[in-house]
């Protein structure tokens, strides 16, 4: 037998092997450190047999926005309310509001005025910080945004931001579920008022879209009356996917407080919100008096547009946009009888 096949000769796959040992040796001491470190450094341990539950969901319309409605965020929120997002809102939209002697009822004696649900068209992103600067006292310090949940509340950082600034509260864009409805009564209950978009989203091409019954479910189921809003002038300085602000001057326009008739459906009430806010639109493009006699007639132009598409439609807007936007009129021209004749 060969010399180098000695069985007491170390193979290679022995030498390895101690190599390994000896690593392995080296790397206890560390190990043994990394082990020790515990919760809340590293997830805690879970004994076998035993099923974990599903993490509950902390964004979207699960996100608690409690305590964006306590005092400290509340003082934040006035102060920055009142400095930063006043200046940029009468910088960029300076807007004229009108119709606030409109809400004159619903003050009381005791200035303890009853929560409102105010119900805008909604047609940029800036409607929202528009409202929170137009919205009258006493509303205004006690005011929630209702925002779309997939949009608004989709990462932690937006949703912190839009709670905290905004005061902005999830809700689902398409329906409003009895979870959603149950916390609204319990805001509105607290004296808190609501700023809802009955559209459901910022209008995708300029014009109008149909209003849903958010705003005319919740009053019917919360009792709090609904105030029609109209605003003029926010879908021209930064409509939907702009990525550039332009500096306008807009309007925002009060309705007389509404409630639900006895008896009346969800949609129906729905119905006569969105024609109170079609003739406040229709009374920024000519006066109240030839608004109101529109509305009898049932010939307010619609906010929703003309029904043939392209660039008919767009030219529409444009003309449309020519009367109201920036706050200015064609007052038509009255002729005079010629008594000299």
């Amino acid at each position: 037998m060969a010399r180098d096949d000695a069985p007491w000769k170390p193979s290679a796959l022995g030498k390895l092997a101690r190599v390994a040992d000896s690593a392995e040796k080296a790397a206890t001491p560390l190990v043994r450190k990394v082990r020790t470190v515990g919760f809340p450094y590293r997830a805690p341990s879970v004994p076998r047999g035993v099923t974990v539950p599903a993490k509950e969901p902390e964004l979207g319309a699960d996100y608690d926005t409690e305590w964006a409605r306590r005092a400290p965020a509340r003082a934040a929120r006035k102060a920055f309310a009142a400095g930063p997002l006043r200046a940029f809102i009468k910088g960029v939209a300076s807007p004229t509001v009108y119709g606030v002697d409109r809400l004159a009822d619903l003050q009381r004696l005791d200035d303890d005025a009853p929560a409102v649900i105010f119900a805008p068209n909604h047609h940029s992103h800036l409607d929202t910080a528009l409202m929170a600067v137009a919205i009258p006292e006493p509303w205004r310090h006690k005011l929630v945004t209702a925002a779309a949940a997939d949009y608004f509340f989709d990462t932690k950082l937006k949703a912190a931001a839009s709670a905290l600034v905004l005061n902005a509260i999830p809700i689902d864009r398409e329906t409003t579920s009895r979870r959603s409805s149950d916390a609204i009564r319990k805001m509105i209950d607290d004296g808190w008022s609501l700023v809802i978009y009955p559209e459901g989203g910022r209008s995708p091409d300029g014009w109008g879209q149909e209003f849903k019954g958010g705003a005319a479910y919740l009053s019917a189921r919360t009792g709090a009356p609904v105030v029609p809003v109209f605003i003029d002038g926010t879908g021209s300085l930064f409509p939907k996917g702009a990525s550039r602000l332009k500096a306008g001057t807009t309007k925002v326009v009060f309705g007389h407080p509404m409630r639900p008739v006895e008896g009346e459906s969800t949609r129906r009430f729905s119905a006569r919100i969105e024609a109170a806010v079609t003739a406040l639109g229709d009374e920024t493009l000519t006066d109240f008096w030839t608004a109101r006699q529109n509305a009898a007639r049932q010939t307010s132009p619609s906010l929703t547009g003309p029904e043939y598409q392209g660039w008919r439609r767009q030219w529409a807007l444009s003309e449309r946009r020519k009367l109201g936007t920036a706050g200015l009129r064609r007052r038509q021209r009255r002729a005079w009888p010629d008594l000299g004749n």
